[in-house]
């Protein structure tokens, strides 16, 4: 396979997480009033470690329902940005030397996320990445989020690329993999720096498993 893109996600794949999501999530919870030790509280973590890398409104949307999912949304993005403002945000160690060569080597670059647009932006801010990506999708910019392909597709097609099957979709989480398989990606990368582990990406179907992006210059014979 020559590819001609590389559509992948963003924490945990390209960006260091260091936990800061599932922080987020609680600091969102303590803003709905959900306490520790509270039932609910639990089984909403759970949820979102089991949705992780999907379209943080639709995941407050199952958990809360479509009244509170805005509110619920509106905390968590506000916690996510006052904890990157206060510790920062790092790339996984040799990312940002990939994201320049892929270019150089005839491969377009996008990043996709869960994020709203305004976090994604924030992120890219920080890591002084704006520069770097062209082009960076949020659910809201595409329709729908992870596992739907909206995103990989919308990314595609700002990029200019019409044959899916010379695309490489990677990321973390199955819900990544399974965005990849439904967009019709001709490969699939599940990378373990992030959420998920090898049999889950496996299943979910990644057609390769990298400990790292970076070795996907190796894995495409670049």
């Amino acid at each position: 396979m020559r590819p001609t893109a590389l559509i992948a996600d963003m924490a945990g794949t390209t960006i260091e997480d260091g936990g800061l999501v599932l922080a987020a999530f609680a600091d969102a919870l303590d803003a709905l009033g959900i306490p520790e030790g509270h039932a609910e509280r639990s089984a909403a973590l759970a949820f979102v470690v089991e949705t992780m890398g999907q379209s943080k409104i639709d995941v407050f949307t199952e958990l809360f329902g479509a009244n509170r999912a805005d509110e619920a949304n509106q905390a968590f993005e506000a916690a996510y940005s006052a904890r990157l403002a206060m510790d920062g945000a790092q790339p996984i160690a040799g990312v940002p030397w990939l994201l320049e060569e892929l270019p150089r080597r005839g491969v377009a670059v996008a990043l996709t996320t869960g994020f709203s647009p305004s976090t994604r932006e924030a992120l890219l801010d920080a890591l002084a990445w704006q520069d770097l990506i062209a082009v960076a999708i949020s659910p809201a910019d595409a329709g729908r989020g992870r596992p739907h392909p909206d995103m990989v597709l919308e990314a595609a097609r700002r990029l200019g690329i019409d044959d899916l099957a010379t695309v490489v979709v990677a990321g973390d989480t199955a819900s990544d993999m399974e965005a990849g398989v439904a967009a019709g990606a001709g490969m699939v990368v599940g990378v373990l720096s992030g959420t998920d582990g090898a049999a889950r990406l496996e299943a979910a179907g990644a057609t390769h498993i990298l400990d790292s992006l970076t070795a996907l210059p190796g894995l495409l014979d670049l």
